[in-house]
């Protein structure tokens, strides 16, 4: 197995790296592929270290694996040719998710997707949307999705390193002003935010990505949760509206889900369902602490929602950089060398 992490340098290629070996992942080669700045720095496998090479210049005759970190303009750019070369691509943009001839797979819930790849690409979900759909796809089986209305509470590693550097800074920055922002939020002066529309510390944000010229008033984000989840769910004419909101911590993505459903379903037999469900985890109060560094969906706060027909109400919570990226990018992988695409160890 010849495999080929591009984006090796950044958030969720470091992360994807670390998965890898955690797996024990059967890697008989690995190459590490970046920007021209990253070309020549070093970076560690299996006790070694490993240059990493300028994506521009790379070729990838003899990869049987890509899992792509990079950008949607990269993979958009190059894809095709590490395709052309004889690889697999697993790319984590958002560049190929709604193409028709490409499956996007969380291997829980759509793993027979991967049965025809005619673009020799697989797309990861949006890490947002990812953490709620192995808990949505049994309810659906067992009820049927009718409606959705979800509000999201993303962590700012979701924005990159620069959204992390933001918190941080305004964080250390304020520290000082506690007295001040306990009295009057308007006393404490903030240091200017780029990342974000708003100062993140100390606030909620009711604004993730950027809006999108649809005459529905929604950011990219609340658009890809609606279109990913349709996809993914196999339910093209699912009623879903999603607020995207970013909150001040470091990882780990959650959702306020209010279901609902074809058929009566409660609370007790969807947690019963819930408590078998292949990447889910039962939690009595699911947070971003209690899931960070985890693989799985940790859902909680079950309950009736009377306010409509077959009503369900819960929260969803799950680390962003794992199974909202590296982890499920990686599960792809496995699944390809079950279903025989990828050579076995």
């Amino acid at each position: 197995m010849r495999v080929a992490v591009v984006g090796a340098t950044g958030q969720a290629g470091t992360v994807i790296r670390s998965v890898l070996a955690q797996r024990g992942f059967p890697v008989d080669e690995i190459r590490y592929v970046a920007s021209a700045r990253s070309e020549g720095s070093r970076l560690d496998w299996d006790g070694r270290e490993v240059a990493v090479e300028d994506c521009a210049k790379a070729s990838f005759d003899g990869v049987d694996l890509v899992l792509m970190a990079a950008g949607k303009g990269t993979s958009k750019e190059h894809a095709p040719r590490m395709v052309e070369d004889g690889a697999i691509v697993v790319d984590n943009s958002s560049a190929w998710r709604m193409d028709p001839e490409v499956p996007l797979v969380v291997p829980e819930v759509n793993e027979d997707a991967l049965g025809s790849i005619p673009k020799g690409i697989v797309a990861n979900p949006n890490c947002t949307a990812m953490v709620a759909m192995p808990v949505l796809a049994p309810i659906h089986k067992a009820a049927g999705l009718k409606r959705v209305v979800v509000a999201t509470y993303q962590a700012v590693s979701g924005a990159g390193l620069a959204g992390v550097r933001e918190l941080e800074e305004q964080v250390a920055k304020t520290a000082d002003q506690a007295e001040g922002l306990t009295l009057s939020g308007s006393a404490v002066e903030y240091p200017p935010h780029t990342v974000f529309a708003e100062p993140i510390a100390h606030n909620v944000v009711p604004y993730a990505g950027s809006l999108v010229d649809d005459g529905l008033g929604e950011t990219d984000e609340e658009k890809k949760y609606r279109d990913e989840s349709r996809k993914i769910l196999g339910i093209p004419d699912l009623r879903l509206v999603c607020t995207c909101v970013r909150v001040p911590v470091f990882c780990g993505h959650g959702a306020a889900l209010s279901l609902e459903l074809d058929r009566e379903l409660s609370a007790a037999d969807a947690t019963e369902i819930l408590s078998c469900a292949p990447g889910v985890v039962l939690s009595e109060i699911p947070t971003p602490l209690r899931v960070a560094g985890g693989d799985v969906s940790a859902v909680g706060r079950i309950r009736t929602d009377e306010t409509v027909e077959h009503g369900l109400s819960l929260f969803v919570c799950g680390d962003n950089l794992r199974k909202g990226a590296a982890l499920n990018a990686v599960q792809i992988a496995e699944s390809l060398i079950k279903i025989g695409r990828l050579p076995a160890a």
